[in-house]
């Protein structure tokens, strides 16, 4: 789906990440390790204890630009396999986008890692240049920190 100038409104992005879907999981799902491979240079920070583990969750990151704070709704989830959030600032109605972590483990030491952001239903106006600036080549960015954090020790 497009908008009217042929923006996409979902991009998309997946590689191969040689490790175990439970490593990478708990990459994602910790928020305080997202700054540590956020490819977009986006994420500050997250206190630690506020590991996700089912939909209706609530996490808060700090974001680099202006200190920001982002309450981070969690709408979709299935441990080890499936994470989404909706992000929104603190006390806020969620504007309408949505961050996707999808894993499927092709072995006991390769996943497939698909992460998706999906803005088809931003209602707000302020976000939708930024919206649009997120392209696949940026969610690979940050596969590939992924990739290179879990791949680690």
């Amino acid at each position: 789906m497009t908008d009217n100038e042929g923006f996409e409104y979902v991009a998309s992005a997946s590689r191969e990440i040689h490790a175990s879907a439970e490593r990478i999981f708990e990459l994602i799902a910790d928020p305080s390790f997202q700054p540590g491979w956020d490819g977009n240079a986006n994420l500050a920070e997250a206190a630690p204890g506020q590991r996700v583990r089912n939909v209706g969750e609530m996490f808060t990151m700090t974001l680099t630009r202006d200190n920001a704070v982002r309450e981070n709704h969690v709408v979709e989830f299935d441990e080890g396999r499936l994470i989404a959030w909706r992000p929104s600032e603190p006390g806020k109605q969620q504007p309408g986008h949505l961050w996707r972590w999808e894993l499927e483990p092709l072995d006991a030491a390769r996943t497939l890692v698909t992460h998706t952001y999906d803005w088809s239903q931003l209602t707000d106006e302020n976000r939708i240049a930024r919206a649009r600036a997120t392209t696949a080549d940026k969610l690979m960015a940050s596969l590939d920190r992924l990739a290179a954090v879990a791949e680690g020790s």
